[in-house]
């Protein structure tokens, strides 16, 4: 699966690095060193996927994702060598889809990226399918190997919100802002104690999660499976 991708970073050896690891698989690539070159290449180009560094010289590279209209943005993996967690969770919460600490490996990258190609922005199907879970919306109905399991209505409604976006971290606000609304922030052991629930009634073993991943310090993510 091709793409036109552009790669946002200062540091020219990085871009020339990702320029050459993306060609090789078939990637149309645009270059930016700057926010403002930045902005305007997805402007010209729409590419369909952005690799953005967060330090950049005229501004932050939160900015450039700030500057996007949620409805117009393309998604947007951050590659940054800040690893910290409010970091991770900072650039989350303005909008990108993914984040990856630098150092990383070329396969790890390529696999975020089609990930992201493969969600293509699409809404929702009424039944979601990720590997052994069978999720039918209309009839607010989990299976697994065909077998029911019985969710109480939050249960079933942070489900259905992380796997939608199977291989995407979202944040613990964002989880508590969808499904229990802006009162709960304050309250992260909600998203606890209901996480937990859901491992126990879904994973073979709760304690070794294979479905619903802890992404420390920041959220969850719904794992995308391999075929």
């Amino acid at each position: 699966m091709s793409a036109t991708i552009l790669v946002v970073d200062d540091d020219i050896h990085v871009r020339r690095f990702l320029r050459t690891t993306l060609a090789g698989h078939g990637h149309t690539v645009f270059e930016a060193g700057t926010v403002a070159t930045a902005l305007e290449v997805i402007e010209r180009a729409h590419p369909a996927v952005v690799l953005l560094d967060l330090g950049l010289p005229d501004g932050d590279g939160l900015s450039v994702i700030r500057a996007i209209p949620a409805e117009q943005r393309p998604p947007i993996i951050v590659l940054s060598a800040r690893g910290q967690e409010g970091d991770k969770v900072a650039a989350l919460d303005a909008g990108a889809e993914d984040y990856l600490t630098k150092p990383f490996g070329a396969g790890e990258l390529l696999a975020r990226i089609r990930v992201v190609l493969r969600r293509g922005g699409a809404p929702a199907p009424d039944i979601i399918e990720v590997g052994p879970i069978k999720i039918d919306q209309p009839r607010h109905m989990v299976t697994i190997d065909a077998n029911e399991v019985h969710l109480t209505p939050i249960e079933f409604k942070l489900l259905v919100e992380l796997a939608r976006q199977p291989g995407r971290v979202l944040t613990h606000r964002h989880l508590l802002l969808t499904v229990w609304g802006p009162t709960a922030l304050e309250h992260n052991q909600y998203l606890r104690v209901h996480m937990a629930a859901l491992r126990k009634k879904l994973e073979r073993d709760p304690a070794r999660p294979q479905w619903l991943l802890t992404e420390a310090g920041v959220g969850y993510r719904f794992r995308e499976p391999t075929t």
